[in-house]
């Protein structure tokens, strides 16, 4: 036990060690050097080469995902329009393409683990790569700043 007990002796109180963990998330992760639709797909370009996924704010109001939807490899996506779809406990929500182009790979660890998409979007979660066939439209997506600014209002809103 603490010597001397805490309030002891005119003694103040020591401060609290930690935040509870049930204290809710302000604000969803956003990452630089990403491009992000106003459907909250993510999107990392490298050369003509682009990896996609969903968002931390898209898979915080998702929920636990449970399945995820993938396209063939060899396909073709295009700017806005779905080529799969994310299922979690609460809904199932259509996945839009940030760019066009033929998506070179999937994530198949998705297929065993669709929980990836929750616990890191960016990285282990990302859904599929695409070779970009107009890297003009990349023009049409917002950084990070104009993300963030997007999801605190769309939040203000609900």
């Amino acid at each position: 036990w603490p010597w001397p007990p805490p309030g002891c002796c005119g003694l103040p109180a020591p401060p609290p060690t930690s935040r509870s963990p049930l204290s809710p998330r302000a604000f969803s992760t956003v990452l630089k050097d990403l491009k992000y639709a106003d459907t909250h797909e993510w999107v990392k370009v490298e050369g003509d080469s682009a990896t996609v996924g969903i968002t931390d704010h898209a898979q915080h109001h998702l929920g636990d995902v449970v399945y995820v939807e993938l396209p063939e490899v060899g396909s073709s996506v295009s700017q806005g329009k779905n080529f799969g779809a994310v299922e979690s406990v609460k809904a199932t929500s259509d996945i839009y393409s940030p760019v066009s182009g033929e998506v070179v790979a999937v994530n198949d660890g998705l297929g065993d683990e669709p929980g990836l998409v929750n616990t890191s979007p960016y990285e282990s979660g990302w859904i599929i790569k695409v070779k970009v066939s107009d890297s003009g439209e990349l023009n049409s997506l917002m950084d990070d700043a104009k993300y963030s600014k997007f999801c605190e209002e769309e939040d203000s809103k609900h």
